[in-house]
């Protein structure tokens, strides 16, 4: 059964120089990005949030129960300006998803913190984005996914080593 991958080198088979077993490995890799940038983008519509909310809010979800992070560690951990970070975090107070507090080690400093509310509906948008994940992942067995997983990682390991292409 072809899928889209496969009609894609056919159209280009004979018109352009190209190793079709690359082509098919790198335009599915493409293909399968996109449908998971797509499913995270709908649940994020699902839960009323936008990416860059999400974004905030997945980091501050990854610090634990607590949630607290400073805003200048946010700031370059999104890898924003201080500034940018500021008209974030004053959006996300608004809708009530974080809060600023003082410190508990240094009562100059002002955290930032995940508010119940914000730890729900991030946990909601990730168990949306789960399911689909779950759902494309799911159709290898647990063999299958240990195979491709190695050899996801032998790749990037390869392209993130220094010196690498």
């Amino acid at each position: 059964m072809d899928d889209s991958v496969d009609r894609h080198i056919a159209r280009w088979r004979g018109k352009a120089p190209f190793d079709e077993r690359v082509e098919a490995i790198v335009t599915r890799m493409q293909f399968l990005v996109k449908h998971l940038a797509q499913a995270k983008d709908g649940a994020l519509a699902a839960v009323g949030l936008q990416d860059f909310e999400y974004e905030t809010l997945h980091w501050l979800g990854a610090r634990g129960e607590g949630g607290r992070a400073t805003p200048s560690e946010l700031a370059a951990e999104l890898r924003v300006s201080p500034a940018g970070m500021t008209g974030r975090l004053d959006t996300l107070e608004k809708a009530g998803l974080v809060r600023r507090v003082r410190s508990t080690e240094d009562r100059r400093r002002v955290d930032v913190e995940l508010t119940s509310e914000g730890r729900a509906i991030w946990l909601k948008a990730m168990d949306l984005r789960g399911e689909v994940e779950d759902a494309m992942v799911g159709v290898l067995g647990p063999d299958d996914q240990d195979v491709l997983a190695a050899l996801l990682k032998r790749m990037l390991l390869r392209v993130e080593s220094p010196g690498r292409a």
